[in-house]
């Protein structure tokens, strides 16, 4: 039986996350909430919001999944050392991991010139919301699979390799189907975490609209021209981030 401090403290800490947002939605001017979220710079941003973070979710599947496996298997001191690397955006602010993607891929980058003179430009691009997004997601994905991974141990596919499996059918049929719900759960908190990105966008992509504005620079901007329509679409990425999470319980529940 749980205890009743513990009730009290839970009930306050929900307490704290609820009240705002329901605060705000008391304040949404709900007679016009469609066509505030309806006007074309709004779906311009929500709609490039989706395709990138849809994009970034892809890659953090392609790249993440080999790192955890890495990291899980790997009993090399120096994989430590890169794991704390990979992990790192979960801890910088947002808007260092956009500097950092600057000094990397801009212009005066360390990689700008020789992008430069094969004619490709990444900063202020939709290329480069999609890597500011892919740079602070990944490590939701690595983190959700690579527990998964730690979880199962290494006994299935032991048993596998004893007999007669080979590395590459251990994978294939036994590893990642038993990973899947994680890499389902851990892909959906990749896209959430996407979808909410702003400092790192800003700092790298900038805020040109239907080209880097997605729907969080759109609410920031509005929130001093339009507070109402900052407030509309400040709800409906609240919806979003409803079914999100749904998703995301779902998916851990299969696990």
């Amino acid at each position: 039986m749980t205890s009743k401090w513990v009730i009290g403290a839970a009930a306050l800490g929900m307490a704290f996350i609820v009240i705002p947002v329901i605060a705000m939605a008391s304040r949404v001017n709900w007679a016009e909430f469609i066509p505030l979220i309806t006007s074309p710079s709004a779906l311009a941003a929500l709609g490039l919001s989706l395709r990138t973070a849809s994009i970034s979710m892809v890659i953090c599947i392609v790249l993440g999944v080999p790192m955890a496996l890495w990291f899980a298997r790997s009993r090399s001191r120096g994989v430590g050392i890169l794991r704390i690397a990979v992990l790192l955006p979960l801890v910088l602010p947002p808007v260092v991991g956009g500097i950092a993607l600057l000094a990397a891929f801009g212009r005066r980058g360390l990689f700008g010139p020789a992008l430069e003179s094969a004619g490709i430009q990444i900063a202020f691009t939709t290329t480069a919301v999609v890597l500011a997004q892919t740079f602070v997601a990944m490590p939701f994905l690595v983190l959700s699979v690579e527990g998964a991974l730690r979880t199962m141990g290494e006994r299935p596919a032991a048993i596998a390799a004893s007999l007669g499996a080979s590395p590459s059918m251990v994978l294939w049929r036994v590893t990642l189907p038993a990973l899947t719900p994680a890499i389902i759960a851990g892909a959906v908190l990749a896209f959430a975490r996407a979808l909410g990105e702003f400092g790192a966008t800003l700092a790298f992509a900038g805020s040109l609209e239907g080209v880097t504005r997605t729907l969080p620079l759109e609410i920031y901007l509005q929130r001093g021209s339009d507070p109402a329509s900052a407030l509309a679409l400040s709800m409906l990425r609240v919806a979003i981030a409803v079914v999100v999470m749904a998703s995301t319980g779902f998916a851990r529940r299969r696990a």
